[in-house]
């Protein structure tokens, strides 16, 4: 079974820096999308930031200039390195990705998700 599991969150003042990992494993053929949402109380799921496997990325207005993407391919990894976090931040973080699962090569992508991390930003 394909498996995404976030590392990474917990507690940080505002101003400080945070990373949050990603790894997907299991029987997996490729890999086209990875990516991070968030979803703060009261509000919408997010978009925070996506990378393809072509290294093409995007990010929410919210966070560009402070927040970093980045993946592994080898590894099947992804990253989220968060600087200069604000209250606002505070959220829970998904890990997604837009996968192929094997053993069929004729297997559609789907979207996988992680259980979530929780990063809380204190004023």
């Amino acid at each position: 079974q394909v498996q995404l599991v976030e590392s990474g969150g917990g507690l940080v003042q505002a101003g400080g820096s945070l990373r949050l990992s990603c790894a997907a494993s299991g029987r997996i053929i490729s890999i086209d999308l990875m990516g991070w949402y968030r979803q703060a109380p009261g509000k919408q799921r997010e978009l925070v930031a996506r990378v393809t496997g072509g290294g093409s990325t995007n990010y929410a207005d919210s966070v560009k200039g402070r927040f970093t993407i980045s993946r592994d391919n080898a590894k099947n990894t992804v990253d989220l390195q968060m600087n200069s976090l604000k209250p606002e931040d505070t959220a829970v973080y998904y890990c997604s990705a837009v996968l192929q699962e094997g053993p069929y090569y004729t297997e559609v992508r789907r979207v996988y998700w992680g259980q979530g991390t929780q990063v809380t930003v204190s004023s």
